[in-house]
């Protein structure tokens, strides 16, 4: 089996780490570039970087700021945010990103996740698919969150496999940031239909939901941020927790 991963998240705005509830009420988390040092010390298996106001200001991502994380990391760095073209993901591959992950612009433009894939392979391009539940079922959200559109969740994460993403991270927003567990339902359901990594996001707020999400789904990943960023739970010791529950991940 493989091992699972566990993937700190910076959600950056003007510069800083931030972190909300659903998507909202945004609270301060320090410094990224200090987070990112201490995640890769801590044994993180991954680092995720969304600049997640690029889109809503019609910009690119903080390639300075990239460059400046990248620097003092030593594992995989994803990075999302105001990317559009083949020529963002040059930018920000140089800077130091490992992998890129897109949203708003994929939905736009479904034909930017096979250029890029095609232009950089496809272990590069993780889609990021934002998902509210309503009316009986879950749709996708762009713009950080702000515009509903009528994708169907599920339907929405096949056709993102079927074009050549090599990964989806997977946010539900009405558990993020509730420390009330990850939505086990909607990650099943989206891992079950394709047959690439999905990182299951959202909602962790102890031990045990870690656990549910890798015992209960196919995610191959789980993300976090705030039990992180203020300490509630650290790296070192979930992995611990989770090793002795059986679940082989990465020491």
């Amino acid at each position: 089996m493989l091992a699972k991963r566990i993937i700190p998240c910076l959600d950056i705005k003007n510069g800083r780490t931030v972190k909300g509830i659903n998507f909202e009420q945004l609270r301060d988390a320090g410094d990224p570039v200090e987070l990112g040092a201490l995640y890769a010390e801590e044994f993180a298996d991954e680092l995720t970087f969304l600049d997640i106001t690029a889109t809503i200001e019609n910009r690119s991502t903080f390639a300075e700021l990239v460059k400046e994380i990248a620097k003092n990391v030593n594992i995989p760095f994803t990075v999302g945010g105001g990317i559009n073209s083949v020529k963002d993901v040059g930018i920000l591959l140089a800077s130091g990103a490992d992998k890129i992950t897109i949203n708003s612009a994929a939905v736009k433009n479904p034909k930017l996740i096979t250029e890029l894939a095609k232009e950089f392979g496809s272990q590069c391009v993780v889609v990021a698919i934002d998902s509210k539940n309503y009316n009986d079922d879950a749709y996708i959200h762009t713009h950080g969150g702000r515009k509903p559109t009528n994708f169907k969740t599920v339907e929405w994460a096949k056709e993102v496999y079927d074009r050549g993403a090599g990964e989806i991270l997977l946010t539900s927003m009405n558990t993020d940031g509730t420390k009330a567990g990850f939505d086990i339902d909607i990650t099943k359901r989206v891992s079950d239909i394709i047959n690439i990594p999905v990182i299951a996001s959202g909602g962790a707020g102890d031990y045990v939901h870690f656990k549910d999400v890798f015992e209960n789904t196919g995610a191959d990943a789980a993300l976090a941020a705030s039990i992180f960023h203020f300490k509630e739970i650290s790296i070192p010791e979930l992995k611990k927790y989770l090793n002795k529950e059986g679940i082989a991940v990465r020491k």
